[in-house]
């Protein structure tokens, strides 16, 4: 079998906490990640993507998503009215397609539902990230023309949340 046909090799990951030194990174990625989705959408100015981020960058509750040892993405688990708000939640495209933002994912939700926490997020409208969510359990609440608003709810046995 050649490279080409190979199945991607599974990425060792960790998460490690954000550092405000880690703002410029994440922002980048943010930039990088979302263009293509809100160039479809008309949205994309190339200073408000990366400002955004810079406008609400919150270390205390955001984490560093390293593969192999190297900076590889981000994701924000934050206390929100109803429990927690993921967001940021960005993976570089070379560390995308090995298993890394679904292990990520049930890594913070098993949190979540072990503090029975729901958790809500917002997906960008055709986002190739929506099915993973949905996958987990997340469920659209309300959308407008360039937003989905998703909610996941606790669940019990978290083994149970998951499908793959």
């Amino acid at each position: 079998m050649n490279n080409s046909t190979m199945p991607p090799a599974a990425a060792t990951w960790a998460l490690r906490p954000a550092l405000p030194g880690d703002l410029e990174t994440i922002a980048e990625l943010r930039a990088v990640v979302l263009r293509p989705d809100l160039e479809r959408l008309g949205r994309y100015d190339e200073h408000r993507v990366r400002q955004r981020l810079r406008d609400t960058f919150v270390p205390e509750h955001t984490s560093v998503i390293e593969v192999d040892g190297a900076f590889a993405g981000s994701v924000t688990l934050r206390p929100a009215e109803r429990g927690r708000l993921l967001e940021n939640f960005y993976l570089a495209p070379e560390a995308q397609g090995r298993g890394v933002g679904t292990a990520v994912l049930r890594t913070l939700l098993t949190r979540a539902d072990e503090a029975g926490a729901e958790v809500r997020l917002i997906v960008v409208q055709g986002s190739s990230a929506r099915p993973l969510y949905e996958r987990h359990g997340f469920m659209e609440e309300s959308q407008d023309p360039i937003d989905v608003y998703m909610v996941r709810r606790p669940v019990r046995n978290a083994s149970a949340a998951v499908t793959d």
